[in-house]
């Protein structure tokens, strides 16, 4: 036990529902005195979502349990430098008296040198780091990873302590020569109890039936945004032509490519066993995860992934492409062999035949799914953001 709490500020460009039950845990930790800096309200206040197609708002309480301030962000709201400018970051830093600051914005953002200068010329300590876990960008131009690759190794050595949210983003860090010892895996995790607590009171027949599903019949979840880099699409195939009797694909998100995915399933022959729900809020989702026998994330790129923590926490196996960040710490140890090469539709189809061969298999992996959880929690990412900022202090 220190003999004073620490005194540690969270920066975030907005309000992330995921990790809200984790400050109000840091919240009452004896050993610090916690606040958060919420660079925008979205999420906690409706805002239009682009990739989503529509104006969204978690429906679940996201601002109570913990300090927060909003510092006014004089940007122009773009994904642009200077989109996220908040001048008001450096006096409340400055006047703070932080032992350390942890930043959640990206390098990217003006916020985040504010917040950078703001905590070197007041003596705190500086904590940042990135979900990434290659240096590959998301749209596959070349000369951005030949940047990185040159940048990031100086970029991640001006933090006191570099934090990343996977065993993946830690191996990335370590492949760009940072010291073990100033690099923290913070587990990316959600409020296990809650998403248990509202699977375990689901009427899962019910919410099948809904779908047109009996108990038995094999039912497969996407969940996400109907975007290019979640490759959607490979899911459709496969479902197509895994050929499973009676089988159903829920498709719970919006987004861009609905009308091809619809156009899709008419053309292979299987709309009448496609189920597309549009945009679910949180509350609605532990009945989605619960009623599913299986749900597949096909991504072609993709950080972490926390509806892989949802679906499991709801007992819901999750099948994942090997560019899903998740996919290592959390889907391997359930079973290597839900893990398939990006891109290859077969392996998907087969995947998804083998799990379906007997009502005992994808049983056993829900309870397998769930059991793993209890392994990365918001109680390990508490114990590891209190861990990294001791070993800030000691640098």
């Amino acid at each position: 036990m220190t003999e004073r709490r620490l005194r540690v500020l969270a920066v975030l460009s907005h309000v992330v529902q995921y990790a809200v039950p984790v400050f109000r845990q840091l919240a009452l930790h004896p050993e610090i005195d916690f606040h958060v800096a919420y660079c925008g309200l979205q999420g906690a206040e409706a805002a239009h979502d682009p990739e989503f197609g529509t104006v969204v708002k978690w429906d679940v309480p996201l601002l109570d349990g913990y300090q927060w301030t909003h510092v006014p962000n004089k940007g122009s709201g773009s994904e642009s430098f200077f989109g996220l400018l908040n001048p008001g970051l450096w006096k409340l830093i400055r006047q703070g008296k932080y032992d350390a600051v942890l930043c959640y914005t990206g390098y990217r953002r003006a916020s985040f040198w504010i917040a950078y200068f703001a905590a070197k010329f007041s003596g705190a300590k500086f904590l940042f780091g990135t979900d990434a876990t290659t240096i590959f960008p998301r749209d596959g131009q070349p000369w951005k990873a030949r940047v990185k690759k040159i940048l990031w190794p100086r970029l991640f050595r001006i933090a006191d302590q570099v934090i990343v949210p996977s065993t993946p983003a830690r191996d990335l860090m370590f492949s760009l020569r940072l010291p073990a010892a100033r690099v923290s895996v913070i587990p990316c995790a959600v409020d296990n109890d809650w998403w248990m607590k509202q699977s375990a009171a689901v009427d899962r027949d019910a919410v099948r039936a809904q779908w047109g599903a009996l108990p038995d019949d094999p039912v497969v979840l996407f969940c996400g945004k109907l975007v290019p880099w979640k490759r959607p699409l490979d899911l459709l195939q496969a479902f197509g032509q895994a050929g499973l009797p009676n089988g159903l694909l829920v498709i719970a998100g919006d987004g861009a490519l609905r009308p091809q995915l619809q156009a899709e399933a008419l053309n292979l022959g299987i709309a009448s066993r496609v189920r597309f729900l549009g945009f679910v809020n949180q509350s609605q989702l532990p009945a989605i995860y619960t009623g599913a026998d299986v749900m597949v994330l096909p991504s072609e790129y993709e950080a972490f992934a926390v509806v892989v923590n949802e679906a499991m926490c709801c007992g819901c196996p999750v099948i994942a492409s090997d560019c899903v960040g998740a996919s290592r710490d959390l889907i391997v140890p359930v079973s290597p062999e839900l893990v398939y090469r990006r891109g290859d539709v077969a392996a998907l189809a087969a995947t998804l035949r083998k799990i379906f061969e007997e009502r005992g298999n994808r049983n056993s992996l829900g309870v397998a799914a769930r059991a793993h959880m209890k392994s990365w929690s918001p109680v390990q990412n508490v114990i590891a953001t209190v861990e990294a900022v001791r070993s800030s202090m000691r640098s």
